[in-house]
């Protein structure tokens, strides 16, 4: 995803940097598993807070957990089981960033969270279907 109209590695590390919180929530995006996208549709969704997602890199790999918050300015996400302790022998949770987690299971609590997941699942399906027509496709 393009932030801006540059293609400068500069520019859009600036822009990533810089980017408003309404726009960082489309930044937390993680895959959904094999299951989820056969059901759905749909390749990736932003992360949000009650969806248990899996490890895939780093030292936690093969976790699973429940995401207990997302942070959009630090742009990390949370997970309930994933913690460290701080100086004073507490534990606290570890950042993870959205792209080193897979979405196991959607918290579908929110009526407007379905709202995006069908609109995302028939433009996909608008796509390939124009694809199978023939016609041609623009991104942009």
């Amino acid at each position: 995803m393009r932030l801006t109209e540059s293609r400068q590695p500069r520019k859009q590390r600036k822009a990533l940097f810089n980017a408003p919180l309404h726009k960082r929530q489309k930044l937390v995006s993680a895959p959904l598993s094999p299951e989820l996208r056969e059901r759905y549709g749909i390749r990736s969704l932003p992360v949000r807070k009650g969806d248990e997602v899996l490890i895939m890199r780093g030292d936690w790999k093969g976790q699973k957990g429940k995401v207990a918050k997302v942070d959009l300015k630090r742009m990390r996400i949370y997970i309930e089981g994933i913690t460290v302790k701080n100086a004073r022998g507490e534990p606290r949770y570890y950042p993870i960033h959205p792209s080193n987690v897979m979405i196991v299971n959607l918290n579908l609590d929110d009526k407007r969270r379905k709202e995006i997941i069908e609109r995302r699942r028939k433009g996909r399906e608008a796509v390939l279907k124009l694809m199978k027509a023939g016609g041609a496709v623009s991104h942009g």
